[in-house]
């Protein structure tokens, strides 16, 4: 049986800003079809790893391979089998859904001949198709939120990275956003950002805890349960993130 190989391995990440490391030694693996959460409360260096991870931001020192290409060596190679909707969906209100799709599929060099077959793909899956032909800036958060997976997945990358994706969403849709987000791990290696741990208990298979930084979880929801000893596993969770004491 040939080794499954993951889809993303990052490498001993590190980023200072000035005098202060927002990201210290960090490793982490995806592999197809999984959810890989990354948890932490704000600031603890979340968006800082997505940033890196999907070059948009330099680190101080490692690497990152997706799908065997290295990130910082070949950045257009790697960035074809990766796509990336940020805490803020970078929309264009003054577009149409299928229109903004259709810039998307050539922004990421999805064949001409292809474009319009991506595009009705990536409609489906995140159910846009009777919005279609309205315009972004008529659409509702939920909504807006769907377009935002959607031009992240309309090249068919296998690696979908979503940075706090149903912040700001109402209780229901909350609800489809998780449902979406579960379905597109079947097919590819997802990694989710976000500081609600029931959340992730929803959707991911593994989580990689972070405090200021560092790393001080990694593994699966029912390993950190059995880590509590005793304790719940939102108290087991706070105590991990809880700020270290400054002597």
């Amino acid at each position: 049986m040939s080794e499954i190989l993951p889809s993303l391995r990052a490498r001993n990440l590190s980023r200072r800003h000035g005098k202060r490391m927002v990201l210290e030694a960090l490793d982490l693996e995806l592999y197809p079809g999984e959810v890989l959460g990354l948890l932490g409360p704000n600031g603890a260096g979340k968006s800082t790893t997505m940033r890196i991870l999907t070059g948009n931001l330099a680190s101080d020192s490692g690497d990152v391979e997706i799908c065997g290409v290295d990130l910082f060596e070949d950045s257009v190679a790697a960035k074809i089998h990766l796509g990336y909707l940020p805490e803020i969906s970078p929309l264009y209100p003054e577009l149409t859904v299928s229109e903004y799709l259709h810039l998307a599929a050539r922004l990421h060099r999805v064949p001409e001949s292809d474009v319009g077959a991506a595009v009705m793909q990536a409609l489906h899956r995140c159910a846009l198709t009777e919005v279609a032909r309205r315009l972004i800036g008529n659409l509702s958060k939920g909504y807006q939120q769907r377009v935002g997976i959607a031009q992240a997945i309309v090249h068919a990358p296998a690696v979908i990275i979503l940075d706090e994706p149903t912040a700001g969403l109402d209780p229901l849709q909350i609800r489809e956003i998780r449902a979406l987000i579960t379905e597109l791990g079947r097919s590819h290696g997802v990694i989710l950002s976000t500081h609600f741990l029931p959340e992730a208990e929803a959707l991911c298979g593994r989580v990689l805890i972070l405090r200021q930084g560092r790393m001080v979880f990694s593994g699966s929801v029912e390993t950190l349960r059995q880590q509590c000893a005793g304790k719940s596993l939102e108290d087991c969770f706070v105590h991990l993130t809880r700020p270290e004491e400054i002597a």
